[in-house]
């Protein structure tokens, strides 16, 4: 019998009394996006923030990016280590912060896409992706 084992580390931590974590960041085996800090960061904000670089540190990148000038990053983006697909109100300079924070190898796509919270909207790893019915033939074939 083949036995597989998974090593997990579970953190607790809130974001701005939000129980939604996954709306404000987007965690692949390769880099992390995480909304941008907000202006006046609090207290809690900061310990967000700062326990992400603990967390990470030297063994993947965390990329503090907007989308579309949203903090909601996690909701609207999807990815794994070979790509990320952003939706059409991603701007180019997001983009270009994106691209230069995530490996090298990690293609960023913008998706003219009526379904824009993407990470709504398909599930995915690094090899299989499950995609919502009423999603557009074009974004479907960048996802296979």
């Amino acid at each position: 019998w083949l036995k597989l084992c998974f090593v997990v580390m579970a953190h607790r931590l809130t974001f701005e009394n939000s129980t939604e974590l996954g709306v404000f960041a987007r965690l692949t085996n390769s880099y992390c996006l995480l909304a941008q800090p907000p202006v006046e960061a609090t207290v809690e904000s900061q310990k967000f923030y700062a326990e992400f670089a603990r967390v990470f540190g030297d063994d993947l990148p965390v990329v503090q990016v907007s989308i579309g000038g949203n903090r909601i990053v996690g909701r609207v983006c999807v990815g794994n280590r070979h790509g990320l697909l952003v939706p059409s109100i991603t701007t180019d300079a997001e983009i270009a912060a994106i691209s230069q924070g995530v490996p090298g190898n990690v293609r960023v796509h913008r998706v003219e896409e009526r379904l824009s919270a993407l990470g709504n909207c398909i599930v995915c790893n690094d090899s299989m992706a499950l995609v919502h019915t009423d999603l557009d033939t074009e974004t479907v074939k960048i996802v296979e």
